[in-house]
């Protein structure tokens, strides 16, 4: 048995969901992949897997395996990136799917460059908000704003963003400032549709308590800039990251609300879809990215 390619499919397995899942992600038979997992099981002496119609589900001993086989699995791929990618030139196409407003205001500026330092690598860059399966669609690489502590695929971070909540000038003289979050639920609010909290607005204070607050979202939007310009009309409070309002609160087009909460900061991450065989033009794009956004995050400048 190999075990490498045992452990790889393994992860694989828990990582999809099902072994029919996994043979298609690892272009192999559901027999084969069935083979793997109890040849493994057999050769450890342990279940690794508890397996109903409906789901899968680790064992202990699955646990355990699978928290190291990850560890080794990246390990392996970092090794194997670092001598087989130094000596091959950036080529070919390359899908990027990224948020439409991070994707206008601090993605499109850097692709220029880009193709200047890359000029055999062809963009194709997709511009969408809801969150894409990269495997399923197609993707060499996703950027992602996330709140997850874990993500599907590989990732690397490339900033962080904090999250505002404020309102416009004309908005808090005509509805005054509140004082507490129990106040937001007499304030007119713009809600954002892929929040996953989009009418409970979620706020910490200086000692660490969270305060959930029901509000009243007159107006729902999936995209940030819909809900700016509703802000910047003064119709209302919004929480937004600071990668799309900080020039605003900077002028003071918009002013900060509650200033002593805080609200949970966001990941700016490149998603692509395995540690193993990435790409020249996939690490390419990353490291330039990595690169371009190193230091304090230009949004964030004073």
């Amino acid at each position: 048995m190999d075990r490498l390619r045992a452990f790889e499919i393994f992860v694989t397995v828990v990582d999809r969901g099902s072994f029919a899942r996994a043979a298609d992600a690892l272009e192999t038979s559901p027999a084969n992949v069935t083979r793997y997992v109890n040849e493994l099981e057999a050769h450890l002496g342990a279940r690794l897997l508890n397996r109903t119609s409906r789901r899968l589900s680790l064992t202990e001993a699955g646990e355990t395996l699978y928290s190291r086989c990850k560890a080794i699995l990246e390990d392996v791929a970092e090794t194997e990136g670092l001598v087989s990618t130094t000596s091959i030139e950036p080529r070919g196409r390359l899908r990027i799917n990224a948020p439409v407003s991070f994707g206008i205001l601090h993605l499109a500026p850097l692709w220029p460059r880009f193709m200047q330092q890359y000029p055999d690598v062809e963009l194709d860059i997709t511009l969408i908000d809801r969150v894409v399966d990269i495997v399923e669609e197609g993707f060499d690489l996703a950027i992602r704003i996330s709140r997850a502590g874990t993500v599907d695929h590989a990732a690397r971070k490339l900033a962080t963003s904090t999250n505002i909540l404020c309102a416009s000038p004309d908005y808090l003289k005509r509805w005054g400032h509140p004082e507490t979050p129990t106040d937001l639920p007499g304030h007119r609010c713009i809600g954002y549709t892929y929040a996953a909290t989009a009418d409970e607005w979620q706020l910490m204070d200086k000692d660490g308590k969270t305060h959930a607050v029901e509000v009243d979202c007159h107006m729902h939007t999936n995209n940030g800039d819909t809900a700016r310009a509703a802000a910047l009309a003064g119709h209302g409070v919004i929480w937004q990251p600071t990668f799309l309002i900080g020039e605003d609160l900077r002028a003071g087009r918009l002013v900060q609300v509650l200033p002593e909460y805080r609200l949970p900061d966001i990941d700016v991450l490149a998603l692509y879809p395995s540690r193993r065989h990435v790409s020249a033009k996939v690490r390419a794009a990353i490291d330039f990215l990595v690169n371009a956004f190193s230091g304090v995050p230009p949004w964030d400048e004073t």
